[in-house]
């Protein structure tokens, strides 16, 4: 059988092949042997709030399962304007937002509208894979600029004005990063901002984390500098939905029909009962209750990261949000006896029972000597995983 060129350009994503890998040695355990811990993915520990599986409930002993606007529920877009006036002070009129079959479907979306065959789209190395790939998938390129820790692992103006060329769209920003847990400065991305527009370019910044920041320099949104600014969003980490698969976009005016049209064809709308259970994330009750586990990831944070730097495994940048730590494996990977993170990461999953994710995915600057773990698992879980790491290493 002969599969199209866009298919075979899309790498593995090795995030979940190192998944597939733990979940079988686990499944192999020996007598004896502790159970195996992931911090591989980066999927909170926490479920939906108790006010969202009502709402899930209610809505489908109700029979509302009916498709809904293209768009997304009417409704639904204005307490997530209302929640961006609430949180961050920031005007984003219901119009503008695009509810999303998830923040994958969001970042399709918005690839298919804005690139043709050929455009570049200027991204910081380390980044999230799949960010690469969805522009891939619209027949654009995917341009990695190295980044480092002095710059946050985060884009400046000055290499995009130096990477831009005659093919270059725009950008594709990230924050919080995924794997870096970093955001990028405010006044950074208006200077990008300010760059980019003036070359007539786009620039999509994948927010999905926005709402775990832990430090208020960075935990505003990139749509109080630009209503031109494409942000996408997600109910997946702040608001621990992940097997929901809700998302939104926020877009500029003049793209809205655009998308519109894109997403009747290709999704028809995000799921239904999803949406209706997403009403009741706004909820006085359940933002209460996210803000108290946003502050259990911080404290996850807190203790996690130190005690990888006394194990030797440097953290080179404080993550400001997010639940990633991007640490050095080197020093660590030596007193193993193993080279380079790939090996690292299945030394700790066969010796130790831990799983983590080496750095393959996220692009080529010096990713091979980088590891992510993900604090999103409970603190008893990664006190454990410390204890586990202590001992081998030691």
């Amino acid at each position: 059988m002969k599969f199209a060129t866009r298919a075979q350009r899309i790498e593995p994503f090795y995030v979940m092949e190192i998944a597939k890998a733990a979940q079988e040695r686990a499944a192999r355990q020996a007598p004896g042997e502790p159970p195996m811990i992931f911090l591989n993915i980066g999927e909170p520990d926490f479920t939906a709030p108790p006010l969202v599986q009502q709402a899930a409930e209610r809505a489908i002993r109700e029979g509302r399962s009916q498709y809904t606007p293209a768009l997304g529920l009417p409704e639904l877009r204005e307490r997530i304007s209302a929640w961006y006036a609430q949180r961050f002070g920031v005007d984003v009129p219901a119009r503008r937002i695009v509810v999303t079959a998830g923040a994958s479907a969001a970042l399709q979306l918005a690839c298919l509208a804005t690139i043709e065959a050929g455009d570049e789209i200027l991204m910081p190395d380390p980044s999230y894979p799949c960010n690469r790939h969805f522009v891939s998938a619209a027949e654009g390129q995917a341009v990695m600029l190295p980044t480092t820790a002095a710059e946050r692992y985060q884009l400046s103006r000055e290499k995009v004005e130096a990477a831009w060329g005659d093919r270059t769209r725009g950008v594709l920003l990230a924050s919080p990063s995924n794997p870096t847990g970093t955001s990028i400065a405010k006044d950074e991305l208006a200077r990008i901002q300010a760059f980019v527009q003036a070359r007539g370019g786009l620039t999509i910044i994948d927010e999905i984390y926005l709402g775990l920041s832990h430090d208020a320099q960075y935990g505003q949104t990139a749509l109080a500098l630009d209503e031109n600014i494409i942000s996408i969003n997600s109910f997946s980490k702040y608001f621990n939905m992940t097997g929901w698969r809700l998302g939104w976009m926020v877009v500029p005016e003049p793209m809205v029909a655009v998308v519109e049209r894109l997403a009747q064809n290709l999704f028809i709308c995000a799921s239904t009962l999803s949406q209706h259970a997403a009403l009741a994330c706004f909820e006085p009750e359940s933002i209460a209750e996210y803000e108290r586990r946003r502050a259990e990831f911080k404290a996850r944070r807190d203790f996690f990261i130190p005690a990888l730097e006394q194990l030797g495994l440097s953290v080179p940048v404080q993550p400001d949000g997010a639940f990633y730590a991007w640490a050095d494996c080197r020093a660590a990977a030596a007193k193993l006896g193993v080279s380079g993170s790939w090996d690292f990461a299945y030394a700790l999953m066969e010796r130790a029972q831990l799983a983590i994710t080496p750095g393959r995915d996220f692009g080529s600057v010096e990713t091979a000597d980088f590891v992510r773990f993900s604090t999103a698992n409970s603190m008893e879980q990664l006190q454990e995983a410390v204890r586990r790491l202590r001992a081998l290493l030691a």
